[in-house]
């Protein structure tokens, strides 16, 4: 797999499904299917001596837990898991959770705003239910129909790759350092993608565990939610990009999705200059009013999936409200009770 520019990846191709790979000094490489257009998920084990500290679970689908237990009957086997650590709620970093802490006796790290809203969308209550999104989808300009065909796609119910999550947990704090084995790593927040989202960093030889919010190819996803429909995720989003190049600029990046890498400042520089690029496309589409499910197109031109319009729809109003923040672009909410945005 060529790299992008700048960018240099650590080994040519992943390990397969279940398997294995020394990635640096006591972290191993376990990659794990994803049922989506993003097929995979990277997760990482720390070796605590004659233990092992897991970092993100995978979705808990049948497929998964059954890698993952010939993982326990093998590679494992004899080794005791140390505890489990997970970088943020979405469904392929935590649906194992639950599962893997329940089997190995242990309690679930985390940041508390990701393991709250864990339990809040597993539940479905306050802004996190299937009337909330629907509601949320219509006033942005999609009818009845593609906002219910949206919440039947496949990945859209939370509740089926998350079945449970964890009573317990530890709360990860930034800056305060975790000692696994004989290493300390020292959390790092990330915002814009999800709330209190938290890297691990090791300073002594800077690898770094990126989670989801410096990936080498794509984008980080970053939307806007029905229970903060005014947020601005995406200007959060860059201000922690911005935080990072205090990080060496030869640090081992190990993120959830795609290759090792190095080349850390590089790929900070191409994303922001790919959400540069598309807010002046969007503020050029907003000459006229237009509601967000209009202005899809403008940032996905590809044919998309159910499960790709639900985040497609979610970055296009990141990329609005970030440009209503900047005063770029005004809304507009007119007699249907329908949301648009025009140029100012």
């Amino acid at each position: 797999m060529n790299a992008p520019a700048g960018i240099r990846y650590l080994i040519d191709s992943p390990p397969p499904p279940g398997v294995l790979l020394d990635v640096a000094p006591g972290v191993r490489w376990l990659r794990m299917p994803l049922p989506f257009s993003l097929d995979h998920i990277n997760l990482w084990l720390i070796d605590e001596g004659d233990r092992v500290a897991i970092v993100d679970c995978g979705i808990a689908d049948e497929g998964t837990r059954q890698l993952w237990q010939a993982l326990f009957d093998g590679p494992l086997r004899g080794r005791e898991v140390s505890r489990v650590i997970v970088t943020h709620f979405h469904p392929d970093h935590i649906g194992n959770a639950a599962w893997l802490c329940e089997r190995a006796g242990v309690m679930m790290h985390v940041a508390q705003a990701e393991y709250l809203l864990a339990h809040a969308t597993c539940a479905q209550v306050a802004g996190y239910t299937d009337v909330a999104l629907r509601e949320f989808f219509r006033g942005h300009g999609l009818d009845d129909s593609r906002s219910d065909a949206l919440l039947e796609a496949p990945g859209s119910s939370y509740r089926r790759m998350v079945p449970d999550v964890p009573t317990h947990y530890r709360r990860i704090i930034e800056g305060e350092p975790i000692a696994l084995g004989s290493d300390l790593w020292c959390p790092i927040r990330g915002d814009g993608h999800s709330p209190e989202h938290m890297m691990l960093h090791r300073q002594a030889d800077r690898v770094l565990i990126a989670g989801d919010m410096v990936l080498p190819r794509i984008s980080t996803n970053v939307s806007v939610h029905a229970s903060q429909p005014d947020s601005d995720p995406l200007g959060d989003f860059l201000r922690s990009l911005e935080r990072y190049r205090v990080l060496d600029p030869e640090t081992l990046v190990l993120p959830s999705h795609g290759l090792p890498f190095r080349g850390l400042h590089v790929r900070i520089d191409a994303l922001q200059a790919h959400h540069t690029a598309r807010l002046d496309e969007l503020t050029q589409a907003c000459g006229t009013a237009h509601t967000a499910a209009e202005l899809m197109s403008t940032l996905f031109r590809r044919p998309l999936d159910g499960h790709q319009i639900w985040f497609a729809i979610g970055e296009t109003l990141a990329h609005l409200n970030h440009l209503v923040h900047g005063g770029r672009v005004v809304r507009v909410l007119d007699g249907d009770g329908i949301t648009r945005f025009v140029r100012v």
